[in-house]
């Protein structure tokens, strides 16, 4: 039983290096993003950090219309970057997790 403690422990210790792992690769991870009219392109990370943004010049004449694309195409980047994120850190610790009878928490 105590070997078995051990084990898991052991296995446990190694999971959570991976899950730090894969959360440093995500900063290598790039979500690129893009109006329909092709007129704003983002791209971030998939840990959601901003690495450049291109306005096309016909959007820098109407501030407003300017406003509305980046938060509309910000936030699509945004919510791709997590979704990419959580899946990955989530399928790295459910792969690490020691089978332990009745502690079934990622089914």
């Amino acid at each position: 039983m105590f070997g078995d403690m051990m084990g898991i422990m052991g296995k446990l210790k190694e999971t959570q290096q991976k899950v730090e792992e894969t959360k440093k690769r995500m900063d290598t991870v790039l979500v690129d993003e893009k109006s329909s009219d092709d007129l704003l392109n983002v791209t971030v990370t998939a840990s959601r950090i901003i690495k450049s943004i291109h306005i096309d010049d016909a959007l820098l004449e109407d501030k407003e219309q300017l406003e509305d694309y980046l938060i509309l195409i910000l936030n699509k980047a945004l919510d791709k970057a997590e979704g990419i994120y959580e899946n990955e850190v989530a399928a790295v610790a459910k792969d690490g997790m020691p089978n332990i009878p009745g502690m079934d928490m990622f089914k």
